[in-house]
């Protein structure tokens, strides 16, 4: 195949809204944009992470050097945790305040990098707060420039428009998208994805997996999001078991990176809808609960509702994963159980009835997956009619293996 003929070690510049360094080494250009920085004026950063990744990685190593050089003051917040909290984004804007922050820096995945968004912000509207921002109470017109350092390949963060935070006390998980949030420079270095967890390795791919799946059928799909979608199943079903069975195999971090970048991308152009919709309420109500776990208990049952409606599409997209489709609006129950066979046999083998959730649960999720401030926007674009019994039935059928 034509990925061999690629140098995975040229680091090129992926360009989108945001200029995004990728490839092998590309946590280099760190050193770039450092110097972006300084001449910019921009003598003072917040850096925001999670206390684990921008270690472990070894990203910070290459941050702080290039920050010192440039003798660029930096202040650091790590304690961002999987599905980020408003609390959390206050807590690391205030920081960001008191040290007069000119930009921020994010170092993680998509946690890290939405707080960073979200915090970048507030930082230059100093009268708000993230609750305000989350629900929607007013619409930002600036923010400081952001810099993401990706160190996963799932959510695509790091060059789009969108971020989330959960509303703790109200189980809502809202999702914000604006143009002001959109990453100045980001940093795509499969490098810094070796060290990701069996789980989060494959939890982030099915993040993107979805990202595309819904990206293609919306009511604003568009040629571009299908290409993507096509071409992001085949790098996922390539080397997502390559990278599962040898975490050090820098090219198949290589191609599942690039997949999440155009997964990105495609869903910036196309938008979400059910698979996401639906996931939030469920990470709002266990926040303990990995977001790409969400999406793959709940892939099939959207997939078996949504196929006749975009079968065409989807059976051409998913060619890699179920093959010999014929876009026949009948296949519907069959290409669920090809992806759910699928997804059991890459590792992921719950349900949300092994999650703790349970059939009297489907009237509160149903209810917060229609009242979530921004979910309407999600469930509006959907291919077909969002009612409540659609919605309902959908995480009836996730329950259970079909």
């Amino acid at each position: 195949m034509w990925e061999r003929k690629v140098n995975i070690y040229n680091v090129f510049e992926l360009r989108c809204k945001t200029t995004c360094y990728f490839g092998v080494g590309a946590i280099e250009k760190i050193k770039d944009i450092a110097e972006w920085l300084s001449s910019s004026k921009k003598d003072k950063v917040l850096i925001v992470s999670d206390p684990v990744a921008y270690k472990v990685t070894g990203a910070w190593d290459k941050v702080e050097k290039a920050l010192k050089e440039r003798n660029i003051g930096y202040v650091l917040y790590d304690k961002v945790t999987p599905n980020p909290t408003t609390d959390q984004i206050d807590e690391a804007t205030k920081i960001g305040k008191d040290f007069g922050a000119e930009a921020v820096i994010g170092i993680g995945g998509g946690s890290p990098i939405d707080t960073a968004k979200s915090v970048a912000v507030l930082l230059e509207h100093k009268d708000k707060n993230a609750r305000e921002l989350y629900e929607g109470k007013f619409i930002p017109e600036r923010a400081k420039p952001i810099i993401a350092i990706n160190t996963t390949h799932g959510t695509g963060t790091e060059v789009d428009r969108f971020a989330v935070a959960s509303i703790l006390e109200k189980e809502y998980k809202p999702a914000i998208a604006y143009d002001v949030i959109y990453p100045t420079f980001a940093i795509d270095d499969p490098q810094l994805m070796v060290t990701l967890p069996y789980k989060q390795t494959l939890y982030t791919s099915i993040d993107a997996l979805n990202h595309i799946t819904e990206a293609a059928t919306t009511l604003a799909r568009n040629p571009y999001s299908i290409l993507l979608a096509k071409e992001t199943v085949r790098l996922i079903a390539t080397y997502l078991p390559q990278a599962l069975s040898n975490p050090n195999d820098l090219n198949a971090r290589y191609y599942l990176l690039y997949a999440s970048a155009i997964a990105g991308i495609s869903f910036d152009n196309g938008l979400l809808h059910f698979t996401h919709a639906l996931e939030h309420p469920l990470s709002a109500v266990k926040p303990e609960l990995a977001h790409g776990l969400g999406l793959a208990m709940l892939l099939p049952a959207v997939v078996k509702e949504i196929y006749p409606s975009t079968a065409e599409i989807l059976a051409e997209v998913y060619e890699p994963i179920v093959p010999g489709l014929k876009g026949n609006p009948a296949e519907a129950e069959k290409i669920a159980k090809g992806i759910e066979d699928w997804l059991f046999a890459m590792g992921v083998t719950q349900k949300l009835g092994d999650e703790g959730f349970k059939d009297s649960d489907i009237e509160k999720l149903t209810n917060l997956a229609l009242t979530t401030p921004s979910l309407d926007l999600l469930l509006s674009v959907a291919p077909i009619k969002a009612e409540r019994e659609v919605i309902a039935r959908i995480y009836k059928n996730s329950l259970r293996r079909m």
